[in-house]
């Protein structure tokens, strides 16, 4: 192993999507991640399509680096290899319902217990007190916390978004957590509970729909493509399909409109400053498809990038990784022959690495088991 995590182990009991996440990013850093499976195996195993080899690329894409052993907890002599390897190890991450792990005494009480240096990561959906029985689907916490409110037409039914973002964010959440509470250790000596929730990763990661709520009394409201604060921020029409188009100040407004050939618009009183262009977009939008309508997306995403006006083509996937690719950003990996999609983080010294493709099931169990039954 190398990368600024080596030597750090890390017991994952978690299975989806949020703690997968975290802990394919603290692989890839170089932590030691033994993904403990129960018999059935990660329930992302079995969602499919799409597959690569007969294999969910779902679980593929969130389980690389790291090491898989399959556990029966309700078996004593397997029990007895997960309080070894939590005994033993630097991080335990779980997401198991809050206390459906106390029977097993693998809850966070318990094992640190046993190990005082061991940082106890617990992600759930809706937190441990008045939510403890909800199940942490992202779906659940999308609608829950507001976000499809705020997605779709504004005189059209809500939508989710074509993600499961706040999964993601919770994951990246419990990551940073675990870091902090690593380094934390390093001046005590003694380990920690981090705790993240669905629900709060998703009030924080609405930042200004909620800052609006919470601090302005705001009633953020579904708005299409459109912005609340910024005009304009959304897709518009052009001759043959959409562009997105942003002016996130005044200078690239007024540019914007230079490269658009109607340079008036930016002494127009309506429309001088953002905020009364937020005032008056309904006059101003039609006024700028107007002049996108003489030409193409693609002239405009050109003309408008020399410019320094932010822009881009509405693209598929495909598209957004051959631009990344094209940009230079290397957006693929391949790892023991499986591609995935490379960790965002780059480091200058000891880069994120890629040894291990996802593991089948209980592909490291042999080894594992025979280290864990070692004294």
């Amino acid at each position: 192993m190398s990368g600024p995590l080596r030597g750090v182990l890390v017991a994952d009991f978690s299975r989806i999507l949020a703690g997968p996440y975290a802990t394919m990013l603290l692989a890839d850093l170089g932590a030691d991640v033994v993904k403990v499976e129960a018999p059935g195996g990660d329930d992302t195993r079995g969602w499919r399509p799409p597959v690569r080899d007969d294999v969910s690329t779902y679980y593929l894409a969130v389980n690389r680096n790291k090491r898989s052993l399959v556990l029966d907890l309700t078996d004593p002599g397997d029990l007895t290899l997960a309080h070894r390897l939590a005994d033993r190890a630097d991080v335990l991450i779980q997401n198991f319902r809050p206390g459906a792990l106390r029977r097993f005494g693998l809850d966070h009480d318990s094992a640190t217990a046993r190990n005082a240096r061991l940082v106890y990561a617990s992600i759930s959906g809706f937190g441990d007190a008045g939510g403890a029985d909800l199940p942490g689907y992202d779906l659940m916490v999308q609608a829950a916390a507001g976000l499809m409110s705020l997605t779709g037409d504004a005189d059209g039914p809500p939508y989710k978004a074509g993600v499961a973002v706040f999964d993601v964010i919770a994951g990246l959440h419990a990551a940073v957590g675990i870091l902090a509470a690593l380094r934390h250790r390093e001046s005590t000596g003694r380990g920690q509970h981090v705790t993240v929730d669905l629900l709060s990763s998703a009030l924080s990661g609405l930042v200004n729909h909620t800052g609006a709520y919470v601090a302005g009394a705001a009633a953020p409201h579904r708005m299409g493509n459109a912005h609340p604060s910024i005009v304009p921020y959304e897709p518009l029409p052009t001759a043959d399909g959409e562009l997105v188009v942003i002016a996130g100040n005044d200078g690239q407004f007024r540019t914007l409109c230079r490269v658009l050939g109607v340079p008036e618009l930016a002494d127009d009183a309506r429309f001088r400053r953002n905020a009364d262009r937020t005032a008056h977009r309904d006059q101003l939008r039609p006024l700028l498809v107007a002049a996108l309508s003489r030409r193409g997306s693609g002239a405009w995403f050109a003309e408008l990038r020399a410019a320094g006006v932010p822009c881009s083509p509405i693209n598929s996937v495909a598209e957004g990784v051959a631009l990344a690719q094209g940009l230079g950003l290397d957006p693929v990996v391949t790892t023991g022959g499986v591609p995935g999609i490379r960790n965002p983080i780059g480091l200058s010294g000891a880069p994120p690495r890629y040894d291990l493709p996802p593991p089948e099931l209980d592909e490291h169990g042999a080894q594992l088991r025979a280290w864990l039954a070692t004294e």
